[in-house]
């Protein structure tokens, strides 16, 4: 057959080369009568640089390495938001967190996700998905519902497993998941495999199979407190993973002046165990025959963790848990909370085998909050009309292609006071270029709330992300039009996003 096209004249031969490719990326737009299957897979504070197929020399994640071969590996993917709840808000909102009145994390002043926000999953269970969600829920309080807060069965999940925070108590026989309304109490095994084991259990034996399905599995690994099993541990116990510590980026964020890498195979050895519960999850699918027709994502909640806490500029503060933070943005500067890229941008890997061809390597722009209109398009779900949604149809990106944006994506977490000095408020993309705005100092006598709602970035700095990915050279000065043109746009985002998010101390909760 391959001599027989090669006799063929050379436009010939080139449409018979070209040809898969076109139809690969025109395969979104076929018409089918199968809806897929959707699975998110969030881990929470995994670094931008914590996987070996974004560079990790250290940590060991075959699963995941794996999977990324056989879907598309995003180099540009982008949380919702710079911490914990915003992001979880964004993710299943398709908003900018700040619209649904997450400044900070859950249950500050009172914040939850209200009833009025329309979720993925109630936009997909009025599609007749069967949904679940599974894990670290972190968007109300769940605990017998005492603060009559919305919980995951009352935002389009049937069937949910959660803790509402992380397992503070330790990621091992953690105490507090609540199922379906009712506590376990202590149940036994680590957190991301007792995930993993409801997720087995619901996909083969619980859910309506002649449904199509919306999982999402929100782990508390990597977060700290970290206690995996010792086989993980040991695999990081070596001279051979010290000498090679000393390469790792901590986002030119400074670390504690006490030794603390006693502790780094905790961590290390946590991914890995993350990478092998994962692992299973798949085998699930797999073994299910699910894996053609469903679209799994992988990504993480923001970025990496680390050990100094903010208060230390007002003296020591020990914070023993924090001690076993060793994620790792890569190049990119800052980590988990900072508007820096390191603070936001984190590993995003996708497959689908029905429509995503494998070993794709994207470099578009995805924001999680992308992922709504997204899949709601692949679904065929409308998507709410009545409210400003801030995510855009991602699909083109997970098969390398442009996708187009109206509005440029921003992040934001409006931190004041002697602490956050140093920190700006707000990033904004825009193409390659990254603008980071401050906001005025504040008073430390006015609230927060008061400070944000009546402020607007006054000072900036100016980024090219594809060239200094490290943002280490500022060219405001250098581009004067750019500037003149980005500045306005972030304040206009920014003020619009500012003015409706609620005010949570005229609300009652």
């Amino acid at each position: 057959m391959i001599k027989a096209i090669l006799r063929l004249p050379v436009p010939v031969v080139l449409i018979f080369i070209f040809l898969p490719l076109i139809a690969s990326s025109l395969k979104v737009d076929r018409a089918s009568n199968k809806q897929p299957n959707i699975i998110i897979f969030l881990a929470d504070d995994l670094g931008y640089g914590d996987l070996g197929c974004y560079g990790n020399p250290i940590i060991k994640t075959p699963a995941i390495d794996k999977f990324a071969s056989e879907g598309v590996r995003l180099t540009d993917c982008h949380s919702a938001g710079t911490v914990c709840s915003p992001s979880r808000a964004g993710l299943l909102t398709g908003r900018n967190p700040y619209r649904s009145g997450f400044y900070y994390i859950q249950g500050a002043w009172g914040s939850h996700l209200l009833s009025s926000e329309v979720t993925l999953a109630e936009l997909l269970k009025s599609d007749g998905y069967e949904t679940a969600f599974l894990g670290k829920w972190h968007l109300s309080r769940l605990e017998k519902n005492l603060h009559d807060e919305p919980g995951p069965g009352d935002q389009g999940f049937n069937h949910w497993l959660a803790t509402t925070h992380n397992a503070f108590d330790g990621p091992q026989n953690p105490k507090k998941f609540i199922k379906n309304g009712k506590p376990l109490g202590e149940t036994e095994g680590w957190y991301c495999d007792i995930l993993v084991e409801e997720a087995a259990h619901w996909l083969t034996e619980e859910r309506d199979k002649k449904k199509p399905f919306f999982l999402m599995i929100s782990t508390h690994e990597p977060h700290t407190p970290l206690s995996p099993p010792d086989e993980y541990r040991r695999m990081y116990d070596n001279q051979a993973v010290d000498k090679l510590e000393e390469s790792i980026n901590y986002g030119g964020v400074d670390r504690p002046n006490k030794d603390i890498s006693a502790n780094k195979d905790a961590y290390y050895g946590t991914v890995t165990q993350l990478d092998q519960a994962f692992a299973r999850l798949l085998a699930v699918v797999e073994k299910d025959q699910l894996d053609e027709n469903t679209l799994i994502i992988f990504t993480s909640d923001n970025g990496p963790e680390h050990p100094v806490n903010f208060e230390e500029s007002r003296g020591e503060w020990e914070d023993p848990i924090r001690d076993y933070c060793f994620g790792t943005p890569g190049v990119l500067r800052g980590m988990k909370r900072y508007p820096y890229e390191g603070g936001h941008r984190v590993p995003g890997i996708i497959r689908w085998p029905e429509m995503i061809p494998a070993g794709i390597v994207s470099d578009q722009l995805v924001n999680a909050t992308d992922f709504v209109p997204t899949i709601g398009k692949l679904a065929e779900v409308d998507t709410p009309t009545d409210r400003p949604i801030d995510g855009v149809d991602a699909f083109p990106a997970f098969l390398g292609n442009k996708v187009k944006r109206e509005k440029s994506p921003l992040w934001i977490f409006p931190t004041h006071g002697d602490t956050y000095r140093r920190m700006p408020q707000m990033a904004m993309r825009h193409e390659e270029y990254t603008l980071i705005g401050w906001f005025p100092e504040n008073n430390p006598d006015t609230h927060l709330i008061d400070w944000m709602k009546s402020s607007v970035p006054e000072k900036f700095a100016l980024y090219n992300i594809r060239t200094d990915p490290e943002q280490e050279k500022d060219i405001s000065n250098e581009q004067p039009e750019l500037l003149s043109q980005l500045v306005p746009e972030m304040v206009k985002s920014w003020t619009e996003i500012r003015n409706e998010g609620p005010d949570w101390r005229s609300r009652k909760h």
